[in-house]
């Protein structure tokens, strides 16, 4: 369970791959409505690779979620070392059956079918303050 924080901003962001809530930082995103996010890399793992459905339920029951595909092209950009070189689920379907997946070895992004068995990660957002 994560600790209560005191708000965020960007100047009290700490440095890339620093701790910060049960995590690692590992940049900001803007979300579509225009709010901007700290990214937490938390440190949990599945113990095994997870099917798509399983993989969003994991990421969940750890208080997180599995990254979107902006997150986890920034994750390779500024965290590769912390991911096993392999494919990682993301939570975004495509064509129905299929899921997108980010490679952390080429830094690619593609699609997997969702029955099969794949790495998982969770990040969590915070919201950051004007």
């Amino acid at each position: 369970m994560s600790e209560v924080l005191a708000p965020l901003t960007l100047a009290t962001l700490p440095a890339l791959k620093q701790p910060l809530d049960a995590g690692l930082f590992a940049g900001v995103i803007t979300q579509p409505d225009g709010k901007h996010c700290a990214v937490v890399l938390l440190a949990d793992k599945p113990t095994q690779r997870l099917v798509w459905k399983d993989a969003m339920a994991w990421a969940e029951s750890v208080g997180g979620q599995l990254p979107t595909r902006p997150v986890a092209a920034m994750l390779f950009a500024n965290a590769k070392d912390q991911f096993e070189e392999a494919w990682h689920w993301t939570p975004e379907s495509f064509d129905g059956s299929y899921a997108w997946v980010q490679f952390f070895d080429g830094g690619y992004q593609y699609y997997g079918h969702k029955s099969y068995e794949g790495r998982a990660r969770a990040v969590r957002l915070i919201q950051l303050d004007a």
